[in-house]
């Protein structure tokens, strides 16, 4: 078990000094900020020091790219602890928790990973002193676990566990904190045979001109919950109660960063495969037809040449479905024009690869289920 490298830093030349100590990419945080507000994943030294002269202390931490995200719920009487939840992050980590979509159970652990987890927050717990509730948030990358965040605390996610797995964690945490121990309470089930999925819901169509880029800084301002019998279904649900509906075809537009022409290519051979029709800008249409896939390239607006842009195609209702991944923020990129364009044309847009699969996975296996209430899932 390791946690990430980290180091303070109050000047450029400090930060750069950590940057190059703990290893490129890093995640900047300003001190005394909630929400992750102001936020950075840097990867180089001018964006550290960039980043620096807008904050006069910053905490200077690896980032994990790549990694899997988990949240973990628990229990904590002092000596005894009980993990009632292990959520995992369908988004990867980098996007804030806050906005990214949560499924539990963790639904690509394995047993003794998953052991390991249960283990590692047992050890925390009481060694924290903890009496009541405590969320501990890790990251899996390539078979090794790393602890970024132990809390004390409850977290935003104690409503969304305690109605998944049946037990109401703000009560039992109340019982403990006035003198109960773990073995007093009723701790019974908390394992479902049913898959529960959380999804943030955002507010960008509200205001004109706000990208949907998704990242360290929290945006999201609400969340919707959905349950069913599978991950594909509950996910679904979950994007429709949050109004992202997914089509099930019709034209699928994605436009990627280098660093993800490759994985983008079997997005949209899935997709390919689901009976969408496939269009994309230069670049991410040359890595689709180098991998055998039928595409349509569709110029940038920035981009010469005849026929509609992809901003045209997404306001016409031409497109179906947006696949973005940033390349850079900015109010004149191609990217934030697209991302716009979604917006206003209610198309769904999603801005991470992780979500993109996620997405996939749901259009090709979320299957109709009748309406269940919480309790009657509970009792099946």
């Amino acid at each position: 078990m390791e946690r990430p490298g980290a180091g303070g830093a109050s000047s450029a030349e400090q930060a750069v000094a950590v940057a190059e100590d703990v290893g490129y990419p890093v995640l900047l945080r300003p001190s005394y900020v909630l929400g992750g507000r102001s936020m950075q994943v840097c990867y180089d030294a001018a964006s550290v020091a960039r980043a620096t002269t807008e904050h006069s202390r910053l905490l200077v931490d690896r980032f994990l790219e790549g990694a899997v995200e988990l949240d973990v719920d628990a229990l904590c009487d002092g000596e005894e602890t009980f993990v009632a939840a292990v959520m995992q992050h369908v988004e990867e980590a980098g996007v804030h928790s806050g906005d990214s979509s949560c499924v539990l159970p963790a639904v690509s652990l394995d047993p003794s990973t998953l052991a390991a987890v249960e283990e590692t927050v047992r050890r925390l717990a009481p060694a924290l002193g903890v009496v009541g509730l405590v969320n501990v948030q890790l990251a899996l990358l390539e078979g090794q676990l790393y602890v970024l965040e132990a809390n004390p605390r409850a977290s935003r996610t104690v409503p969304f566990a305690s109605k998944a797995i049946g037990i109401n964690l703000v009560d039992a945490a109340c019982r403990l904190a006035a003198g109960a121990g773990l073995s007093d309470l009723d701790l019974a089930g908390g394992r479902r045979s049913h898959v529960s999925v959380k999804a943030a819901v955002f507010p960008f169509a509200r205001f004109p001109g706000a990208d949907s880029i998704l990242g360290p800084e929290m945006r999201s301002t609400g969340e919707v919950m959905a349950s069913a019998a599978d991950f594909p279904t509950a996910f679904a649900k979950a994007e429709r109660a949050a109004g992202r509906p997914l089509p099930e075809s019709g034209t699928a537009f994605l436009s990627v960063s280098d660093a993800d022409k490759g994985a983008a290519a079997e997005v949209g051979r899935r997709l390919a495969a689901l009976g969408f029709e496939l269009c994309a800008t230069s670049g991410t249409a040359r890595a689709l037809a180098a991998a055998g896939l039928p595409v349509t390239h569709v110029r940038k607006v920035a981009e010469e040449g005849d026929g509609p842009t992809v901003v045209d195609l997404v306001r016409r209702g031409r497109c179906d479905l947006v696949v973005n991944t940033p390349a850079g923020r900015g109010a004149r990129s191609d990217g934030y024009l697209i991302r716009e364009a979604a917006l206003v044309a209610r198309v769904p847009c999603i801005t991470t690869l992780a979500g993109a699969f996620a997405a996939v996975e749901a259009i090709a296996r979320a299957r109709r289920e009748d309406a269940l209430s919480l309790q009657e899932r509970m009792s099946a």
